[in-house]
């Protein structure tokens, strides 16, 4: 079993806060999945993957310029992560590498 933690934060002058939603900007779900993918490949050592997402879910949404703290553990081929801001959950889900 694997584990890792990672820290980004998304900043307020990002050009997709412009669109998603111009009077209370709030990160893209798929950003979220999207860094804990970037992240799940790092631990694996790089290279290019198909992921399937097997489960996913958001509890709240991230303002811009939130410290978004990662945890991922790795069990039998898939990853669990778990996003927290502020000590407070999220997302979380289950991602599987394909070939």
């Amino acid at each position: 079993m694997s584990a890792a933690e990672f820290v980004c934060r998304f900043p307020a002058d990002a050009a997709f806060f412009a669109g998603h939603f111009p009077v209370r900007p709030i990160v893209p779900g798929v950003l979220l999945l999207d860094q804990a993918i970037l992240y799940a490949e790092t631990c694996l050592g790089g290279g290019a993957r198909r992921w399937q997402i097997a489960q996913a879910k958001f509890f709240r949404p991230v303002a811009p310029d939130e410290k978004v703290h990662y945890q991922l553990r790795e069990s039998h081929g898939a990853w669990t992560f778990t996003a927290r801001v502020d000590g407070v959950e999220v997302a979380s889900g289950r991602l599987q590498a394909t070939s």
